[in-house]
């Protein structure tokens, strides 16, 4: 079985493509094929029946699971799940927008790319495509905590003195950080009652 893109069952669903897309980048780490920070992840997958919706394409909420495939393949190829176990830390995402462009068919293959985009002094970003041979089919920007499974939110000069300061990042856009600072909800630690206006 070569990876995720072998596995066609209807009944699989997105738990075992972690473990398949996990595996599969193990290998290739093994093979040679890590990523700097800054590099371009990228998976070959097919449109399962278990992805599809009643209109028989890709279920729009189904792209943000199949993403998290994308990001453990460039966790694991860059070495930073490797530090973050032994460290005992842990990411969340803690905002996304996705924008769709062409919708994806049953059992038609695809590329997840996936790439750093960045941080800023609380999180770090990036960013992940569907591509069909070479197009843009879905875009997605991620904004994401690292957190310590002891409690609190780990800094950004802890984390960079575990993995390094990353190389080669391009910048965040401008627009980017205007939607993080728009779309931020308030703290755990703040009320946040659902008042309707």
């Amino acid at each position: 079985m070569r990876g995720a893109d072998r596995v066609r069952s209807p009944v699989v669903n997105v738990i075992w493509r972690t473990i398949l897309i996990h595996l599969q980048a193990r290998r290739r780490v093994r093979r040679g094929q890590t990523l700097p920070m800054s590099g371009l992840s990228r998976i070959r997958l097919t449109s399962l029946p278990s992805d599809i919706d009643v209109l028989m394409h890709m279920n729009n909420g189904r792209y943000l699971s199949l993403f998290d495939l994308g990001r453990w393949d460039l966790l694991v190829r860059t070495g930073m799940w490797d530090v973050m176990r032994a460290h005992d830390w842990y990411a969340v995402v803690s905002a996304e927008t996705i924008t769709f462009r062409k919708s994806l068919q049953l059992w038609q293959r695809f590329d997840v790319e996936s790439r750093m985009l960045g941080h800023d002094d609380r999180a770090v970003y990036m960013e992940h495509r569907v591509v069909v041979d070479g197009e843009i089919y879905t875009r997605a920007i991620v904004r994401a905590r690292l957190l310590r499974r002891a409690g609190g939110t780990l800094p950004h000069d802890e984390l960079f003195a575990a993995i390094g300061v990353p190389d080669g990042l391009p910048q965040i856009e401008p627009w980017v950080r205007e939607w993080a600072a728009a779309s931020r909800l308030p703290s755990t630690r703040t009320p946040a009652p659902s008042v309707w206006e």
